[in-house]
């Protein structure tokens, strides 16, 4: 049994050097003009893995809500078993995913306050777990997955895709204001790397912290000072790519910690890795060890 770290920033969403991912395993599809402010990124992926090996891949969280059609062996994530199709909800915790055999599908990476419209439901009823897509869209999901899986090729199988999600918007009964709300506060957020306080955020947005709570249960899936936890995590990964050998009390300060002790418990708790341990998969370029 062997196990990686895996990352995905905005900036890269299918791996960079703290991934273990082999290249060529992602692959990114185009997303279409009528799903872009809706949809971040659309991930093909695919692996194979010898009869009897189990490959554990730790994911570290960066709040996304996500929708899997998995056309080969359904990866499981931690003690659960995992759906042919499913919605993986928001969540600040790292996910140890269990891959075996043939790993191939698509993963589609929702824009932070565009949930509740593609989902149908407010993204906080699925925060921190999966649930079979099913549950959501009535039967339309396995339904979609089959079709795709039926396809010729991935660009089929992407024009499929792009329908079905662009039809749940036109039909969805999503109040368009408040999540535009939503996606506007979660992007004051993440530019400030998570130093702009929920105050200040509900002011520049015109609501009040209350009703940011509210809007960010409904579209995001997290609160926002869960997000704004993430966001300035993931501002210091960018930061430390720069930084082969990093002097970690500067870094803390840098990047919005109150001290070293403060980074160290930040990175256990939504890495379930300390940041030492982090950099030696980044400098190594596989996180592959004995389990």
């Amino acid at each position: 049994m062997a196990e990686r770290l895996f990352l995905r920033l905005d900036d890269d969403p299918l791996h960079g050097p703290e991934s273990g991912v082999p290249a060529g395993t992602l692959r990114a599809l185009p997303v279409g003009a009528a799903l872009r402010a809706h949809v971040s990124h659309i991930l093909l992926y695919r692996e194979t893995f010898a009869e009897g090996h189990e490959m554990r891949e730790r994911v570290l969280p960066d709040g996304a809500v996500r929708l899997i059609f998995n056309f080969g062996d359904a990866p499981s994530a931690d003690e659960g078993e995992g759906h042919a199709v499913e919605a993986i909800g928001a969540s600040t915790a790292p996910v140890v995913v269990r891959m075996r055999r043939r790993v191939e599908g698509l993963s589609v990476t929702l824009r932070p306050g565009a949930a509740a419209a593609l989902l149908g439901v407010p993204a906080g009823e699925i925060g921190g777990t999966a649930v079979h897509l099913d549950a959501l869209w009535h039967g339309e999901g396995a339904e979609l997955l089959e079709r795709m899986a039926e396809a010729p090729d991935d660009a089929a199988r992407g024009v499929l895709l792009h329908a079905a999600l662009r039809r749940r918007l036109l039909d969805g009964d999503v109040a368009r204001g408040s999540a535009a709300t939503a996606m506007h506060a979660a992007r004051l957020i993440a530019a400030s790397g998570g130093r702009k306080s929920v105050r200040d955020v509900a002011a520049a947005v015109g609501v009040g912290e209350r009703r940011l709570q509210q809007l960010f249960h409904a579209h995001v899936g997290l609160s926002p000072r869960a997000w704004s936890r993430l966001a300035r995590l993931h501002a210091c990964l960018r930061a430390l790519r720069l930084q082969p050998s990093p002097a970690w009390a500067d870094v803390a300060v840098d990047g919005g910690f109150y001290d070293q002790s403060h980074l160290v418990n930040e990175f256990r708790a939504l890495c379930g890795v300390t940041p030492t341990e982090f950099m030696g998969h980044a400098v190594s370029g596989s996180s592959k060890t004995a389990a």
